[in-house]
């Protein structure tokens, strides 16, 4: 069970970082630079989603595993936004 729910965080966290960059790069071909503030905004997302994963996971709720580990993966795909754009 566990590797199912590994499988499924990358996923996500690979998809949206993936997406991340094609927007980046759809940008830059575009001619538009990066927006001044934009790696903060990124980071406030992912403090959010890495929020909504502790509370799903810790506190008694009706949320499936499945939504558990989407906001894991969001949380885990914006951090490797970050750490790529540096």
């Amino acid at each position: 069970m566990i590797v199912i729910r590994l499988i499924r965080i990358s996923g996500v966290a690979g998809i949206l970082a993936f997406l991340f960059h094609l927007s980046r790069e759809a940008s830059r071909a575009r001619g538009n630079d990066d927006l001044p503030g934009m790696l903060w905004a990124i980071g406030v997302l992912g403090v959010l989603f890495v929020l909504r994963a502790v509370a799903l996971e810790i506190l008694p709720s009706r949320a499936s595993a499945t939504e558990k580990d989407v906001m894991w993966g969001l949380a885990l795909g914006v951090a490797v936004t970050i750490l790529v754009r540096l």
